[in-house]
């Protein structure tokens, strides 16, 4: 593992979730290889599943597109990332850690936490907030060139 992968690392677990800390053990036990981080969202199964250079680390429920509304299928490199965002569209929303990937959609925050696992967003992924927080700090760490997302049925 790079000396630079692993100040980054020990930065995002100075943020301090136990999901964090857990991520800098993991990596510390084995090499990096090519630095990739790849998000794959289920949208039948309402799950995130985050691997780093192939080594599963994190699943985490997710909310997507609820009734009447689409979350984009496919693969997908993050665009933008903004530690708070609010939404123009949906009435100044707040979206924090923010890693939009396709227009107008996001992964991001939500405090809707006893909605997660279960379709409920305009279209976003919707994270809870210490996982959004991770993966967050995951993407700055990688850089959207090393990480995808992707997002099957």
């Amino acid at each position: 593992m790079s000396r630079i992968l692993s100040a980054k690392l020990i930065n995002i677990a100075a943020a301090g979730t136990m999901a964090a800390m857990a991520l800098l053990l993991d990596a510390g036990a084995a090499e990096a290889s090519s630095g990739k981080l790849v998000a794959q969202v289920s949208l039948s199964t309402q799950t995130m599943h985050v691997s780093i250079d192939g080594r599963p680390t994190f699943a985490w429920k997710v909310s997507t597109a609820g009734k009447g509304y689409v979350t984009p299928t496919g693969s997908f490199r993050p665009t933008r990332m903004h530690r708070m965002w609010y939404s123009r569209k949906y009435d100044n929303a707040p979206m924090p850690h923010s890693v939009f990937f396709h227009g107008g959609y996001a992964v991001h925050a939500t405090d809707a936490i006893k909605r997660l696992g279960r379709p409920a967003s305009h279209g976003c992924i919707r994270l809870h907030p210490s996982d959004a927080a991770d993966f967050y700090g995951l993407v700055e760490t990688f850089g959207p060139t090393n990480t995808s997302i992707v997002i099957t049925q």
